[in-house]
């Protein structure tokens, strides 16, 4: 599954999803968790800017979860209309290690949130595939 990560130092989940200087898209499965693509977006406030958050939605396309430091209700039902789960984290968790951790759990019994997000994910899928 693809996951993004909202990011102003392209190391880190420490970005509100609206101000996020970059997206880090990884790959991750219970084999392996891998960078796809990183998308940079211009410098942005917390100040009600809708316009701002059109870029940063398009590039979560394919994604099926975004992890952020913090997402307002706009952008949280912007995401969630395309199909991407935003999923907040503490603010400076590395992104390597929150994808590696991810990946391991899929190795196990993912809690429920996780596996409604892989059954979704799935069925997006075999629709494309299909």
């Amino acid at each position: 599954m693809k996951v993004a990560f909202a990011t102003q130092d392209l190391e880190k989940v420490d970005a509100h999803f609206g101000c996020a200087r970059h997206l880090v898209v990884w790959e991750i499965s219970a084999a392996e968790a891998r960078p796809l693509d990183t998308f940079s977006f211009p410098e942005a406030e917390e100040d009600g800017d809708h316009d701002k958050l059109g870029p940063r939605v398009e590039a979560l396309g394919g994604c099926a979860v975004v992890f952020v430091a913090a997402i307002g209700a706009s952008a949280s039902s912007l995401a969630l209309s395309r199909g991407v789960l935003p999923v907040r984290v503490a603010g400076g968790e590395s992104i390597a290690e929150a994808a590696t951790r991810l990946s391991r759990v899929l190795c196990g019994t993912p809690p429920p949130w996780l596996r409604k997000v892989l059954e979704k994910d799935e069925r997006r899928l075999a629709e494309t595939e299909g």
